[in-house]
């Protein structure tokens, strides 16, 4: 049983472009049932002009899922939202926080935070157009300007048309000269301004993300904003969120057994292989899940190997399984 009190946004798993596809969303959900799961940022263009089962399918075993959008025109962000709704989104998210080149040629991401109304704009379009929750993601600040006055406006302007959550990755965005991947690392980490801006909004919903790892990282967070965004450490060590559900959500369902996780994926890789596609597409997603354990190096390797990719999933599990297994006696033996 859950505890009523807690926000839905208590714990989740940041938005992640090239890794939180529906193959790896699918697989975190066999580890923890309460987080909240988002997608990698779907552009308003990829849904007005592409292949929308594409971008939006999903399964059914992900909810709570939310979809995150980039876009900066109402318009297409409406209608995007209302295609989120109709796929069965729990949520609809806009991406302020994106600083790589190609996002910013298409004015969306964290260059939007220089402009609050504009964002504004696009939150009460969506909030007309569905029913489910609107919510930003963004930055602290942009380049360096590291003003606190600068977000505080930001988040206030955008409360004005009808958000009530934000999702706060607490650096700034530098628009020039860092790659995003340095943008994860080299502006410095300022939790304290996010806690700031929960005190001077305590009727809005605030969560935190940034270089947050470990479940007493989380917990370190939670007295002092509504939720914690979780990025890289869940994806490099999923099986960090295997107490989650527990710890977090106040849930009395015994925990997973990495096994149990595994034996799962491995039937969810022959339904992909069934539907046309190769098993590597997911298993890539997975190679953290021994992460920590003997032998965890010759399992990735073994999943890993190109040379078994015409192999049923079930093949190469017993593989994976039994070069571990070994792996773990050889440690053991030689300690």
């Amino acid at each position: 049983m859950l505890a009523e009190a807690h926000s839905p946004w208590r714990v989740s798993v940041a938005p992640m472009m090239d890794w939180t596809d529906r193959h790896c969303r699918y697989f975190h959900r066999l580890i923890t049932r309460q987080t909240l799961l988002y997608t990698e940022m779907v552009t308003t263009g990829a849904l007005v002009h592409g292949d929308v089962p594409r971008h939006l399918d999903f399964d059914a075993s992900e909810h709570p899922v939310a979809l995150q959008l980039g876009g900066s025109e109402p318009a297409d962000l409406a209608l995007a939202a209302r295609l989120g709704e109709r796929w069965g989104y729990d949520e609809i998210n806009l991406n302020c926080g994106c600083p790589s080149e190609r996002v910013q040629r298409g004015a969306f991401g964290a260059c939007l935070m220089n402009e609050p109304q504009t964002v504004a704009d696009g939150v009460k379009a969506m909030r007309d157009a569905v029913s489910i929750p609107v919510t930003v993601k963004h930055r602290i600040g942009v380049d360096k300007t590291e003003s606190y006055g600068f977000v505080r406006d930001f988040v206030g302007t955008v409360a004005e048309a009808g958000c009530s959550v934000f999702i706060v990755h607490a650096r700034n965005a530098w628009l020039q000269g860092l790659s995003p991947k340095e943008n994860r690392e080299i502006p410095p980490l300022r939790y304290a301004l996010v806690h700031r801006l929960k005190a001077e909004f305590p009727q809005l919903t605030i969560a935190i993300n940034g270089g947050i790892a470990g479940d007493e990282a989380i917990a370190a967070q939670l007295p002092h904003v509504d939720g914690v965004m979780v990025g890289r450490d869940a994806y490099h060590h999923p099986w960090h969120m295997a107490g989650w559900d527990r710890r977090f959500w106040g849930a009395e369902a015994p925990e997973p057994t990495r096994e149990a996780v595994e034996e799962q994926m491995v039937a969810y890789m022959a339904r992909v292989v069934a539907a046309g596609q190769p098993w590597g597409w997911a298993a890539r997603h997975m190679l953290g899940l021994w992460n920590g354990t003997p032998g965890a190096r010759r399992w990735r390797q073994v999943w890993s190997d190109h040379r078994l990719k015409a192999e049923a999933p079930a093949q190469v599990a017993r593989l994976a399984t039994q070069a571990r297994l070994a792996a773990a006696e050889s440690a053991a033996l030689a300690d």
